[in-house]
């Protein structure tokens, strides 16, 4: 204590005396002196605060370097355990006043152009600077010596840091315990247009995870907020107290900014959604009500409008993207131009067959060939329409089959509707079976069963009434084909096997045999194919004639 007493009383005399000297010779240099122009200073600065600057360069060492070679050699005197402060001293030179440790450690040299820049002598220069660097460097050491003390600030900050992460914990498990206890309460699916996207299981397995998700990040930012506090206890790892307020500090800033400049950009498309919605509910309006047949326009049908209001929209929505597009953030930007330019290949790569079937879904729609819940046949599928999208048809078959054809197929394909004639005042479809007897039975026999046989079959048009056509007259047989009346079209399967049936039993009933017309050939002695209980009790088969020509 008693050596810094000294150094200080030393060092106040000095500059005082040095003070009254320049007043005394003041007068006579005041003529003499030329204005010297003002050059830039670079700091020293080893630990946290400027000591001084540096003005002038040495041989090939800028200031800069200088400064820099300066602040080096202090640091090297302050990380020297048996750092002796009174060991500085200053030795003056031919050409210099060289501040040096220990007699053999120049510290730095001061010149006289540096004390000129300063308007002061060298030898006042480099005293003041001896101080200086003698200053800073026991004020590091005196800091360090409070090492005890601030391990134990350390251990204690550790500790509240500790309880707060517990404490967090703990709260966090009790508000996930208390959402598990009340799950069917909180987590009830999520649902759109009577579709589950979200079963309650699932959502509640999400919504956990991103629970966890966010105690995780917590405790994370409450442990990197608290480094800050630990690195400023320590003198050498005070500088990073900075840098870690900064990571976080310098990104909120910035969103911050940009969404405060990004604020009339939001406005002008949220303006711009409003108007676009509103005008797309007016144009779905109009369109229900030439759906539910209110409006009437002559050659628009009512099943197209909800697909011309899909056509509409999209148009819509799509010109909202673009009127939008220019006031999204980074929209100018080369990597969102990229990420579009990238979009738009894999869409052109990837989308033929989808373009392909979306136009010939379009087509189909304005063509009207079938309607949902009508009966068709494409290619080798028949059944009943379920559904009609953009890119697919599907169809039910009669035998609760579900099958999928893209439009493109359907649009290629010859498709067949049953149900077209079945509406409205129409006689309905026209469905047909063919039966072949022989040239031994009269046809008006077989025109009577086979009428007999359509009228007692269900789900068949009484009026028109069923008619036979004779389609062939073969070598030893002919084709007769019964037609029938129906607007069930739906239920083709069920009627034709009614109507085999009922012919059958006809035919039976009228003693007329389907048989093979190949087979009278060898007739006697064979019995009739008619059942037995079509047959008289004394019925008996022909025995075989033999006839001898002589």
């Amino acid at each position: 204590m008693k050596n810094k007493i000294v150094c200080f009383l030393a060092l106040f005399i000095t500059l005082f005396s040095s003070v009254t000297f320049a007043q005394k010779d003041s007068s006579q240099t005041s003529k003499t002196t030329v204005k010297e122009v003002k050059t830039k200073g670079y700091p020293v600065k080893p630990f946290k605060d400027t000591l001084f600057y540096v003005y002038h360069k040495v041989g090939s060492f800028s200031p800069e370097n200088r400064a820099n070679a300066i602040t080096e050699k202090i640091r090297k005197l302050y990380e020297d355990s048996f750092f002796i402060a009174d060991s500085i001293s200053v030795v003056p030179s031919d050409i210099s006043q060289d501040i040096v440790y220990k007699n053999d450690f120049v510290i730095m040299s001061v010149l006289d152009v540096d004390a000129k820049a300063e308007n002061q002598t060298a030898d006042f220069i480099a005293k003041r600077n001896l101080y200086l660097i003698k200053r800073a460097i026991v004020y590091q050491n005196d800091n360090y010596s409070m090492l005890p003390k601030r391990l134990g600030y350390t251990a204690l900050l550790v500790l509240i840091i500790g309880f707060v992460l517990y404490f967090v914990g703990k709260l966090f498990n009790r508000v996930k315990l208390y959402i598990l206890k009340n799950s069917d309460r909180h987590f009830k699916g999520f649902k759109y247009n009577n579709i589950n996207i979200l079963s309650p299981q699932k959502q509640q397995f999400l919504l956990m995870r991103l629970y966890s998700a966010i105690k995780v990040i917590t405790l994370i930012l409450i442990v990197y907020l608290s480094l800050p506090l630990l690195f400023s206890i320590f003198p050498a790892t005070e500088a990073y107290t900075t840098t870690l307020l900064r990571w976080i500090l310098s990104p909120a800033k910035l969103a911050v900014m940009g969404f405060v400049g990004f604020l009339p950009s939001l406005v002008t498309i949220v303006v711009i959604i409003v108007i676009f919605k509103y005008s797309i509910r007016v144009i779905k309006f109009f369109f229900d009500e030439i759906k539910k047949e209110n409006i009437k326009i002559d050659g628009f049908y009512s099943d197209w409008a909800m697909p011309t209001f899909n056509i509409i929209r999209f148009l819509m929505l799509a010109f909202m993207l673009v009127v939008i597009f220019p006031y999204l953030p980074g929209s100018d930007s080369p990597i969102f131009k990229g990420v579009s330019v990238f979009v738009g290949v894999l869409f052109s790569l990837g989308s033929s067959n989808a373009i392909a079937n979306m136009v010939a879904g379009l087509v189909i729609t304005y063509m009207r060939p079938f309607k949902i819940g009508d009966f068709i046949k494409i290619g080798d599928v028949s059944g009943e329409v379920i559904e009609k999208t953009a890119l697919v048809t599907r169809v039910r078959t009669p035998k609760f089959e579900d099958i999928t054809i893209p439009n493109a197929t359907v649009l290629s394909s010859t498709s067949t509707n049953y149900s077209a004639n079945t509406k409205h005042a129409n006689n309905g479809l026209l469905i047909h079976t063919t039966v072949t007897i022989g040239y031994d039975v009269p046809y008006k026999d077989i025109y009577k069963a086979l009428i007999e046989a359509a009228l007692k079959t269900e789900m068949i048009e009484q009026t028109p009434s069923p008619f036979v056509l004779q389609t062939s007259l073969d070598d030893f047989y002919v084709s007769y084909q019964i037609n029938v009346y129906t607007k069930e079209p739906t239920k083709q399967p069920r009627i034709y096997s009614s109507l085999h049936q009922n012919i059958q039993d006809s035919f039976n009933a009228a003693g007329i045999e389907i048989m093979s017309p190949h087979y009278g050939a060898l007739r006697d002695g064979n019995a009739t194919t008619i059942p037995a209980n079509y047959l008289n009790n004394d019925y008996q088969a022909p025995p075989f004639n033999v006839k001898n020509k002589e």
